[in-house]
């Protein structure tokens, strides 16, 4: 009488290799609704309920980034308005974006940039290459990135 293994064979793993997509610039978004500083609030408004986005990048006529227009930017903006009696045709994104924004590496792994969101509390970064935006990666698209790899070794 032999000894018999309760266990079921085991499938191979599969380890990534160069043409599994796993960085962030796989993944990131590269055609995106960006801000200029002399916009006004309102025109951010209407795009973000427009083009159902939560916030966007900033630029120059350079291209570089240079802040980040989020909803709860443009509400800090509706309240105050509210609060002090004053108009908001004059409010621009200049005087209320963040000017100082956090940026991922293309290059980094995706599963590391989802350590990044868990530890930042962010909803996106920008990813800047040679000072230009080139573009953003969501938590949507990290979880995007988690469905497409499904079935791989996540080692």
């Amino acid at each position: 009488m032999g000894i018999k293994s309760f266990l079921a064979s085991r499938k191979k793993q599969q380890k990534f290799t160069d043409d599994v997509p796993i960085k962030v610039s796989d993944y990131m978004s590269r055609k995106l609704i960006t801000f200029k500083s002399e916009d006004l609030i309102e025109k951010v408004i209407d795009s973000l309920i427009k083009h159902r986005i939560s916030g966007g990048p900033v630029v120059n006529d350079k291209h570089e980034l240079i802040g980040i227009i989020s909803e709860g930017d443009c509400i800090k903006q509706i309240s105050e308005s509210r609060y002090h009696n004053l108009p908001m045709e004059n409010n621009t994104v200049g005087k209320c974006m963040i000017t100082t924004v956090d940026t991922i590496d293309g290059n980094l792994n995706i599963f590391d940039a989802a350590n990044k969101f868990l530890e930042s509390r962010h909803r996106r970064f920008p990813i800047v290459e040679n000072g230009k935006l080139v573009g953003q990666i969501s938590q949507k698209d990290i979880l995007k990135a988690a469905r497409a790899l499904k079935g791989h070794t996540w080692k």
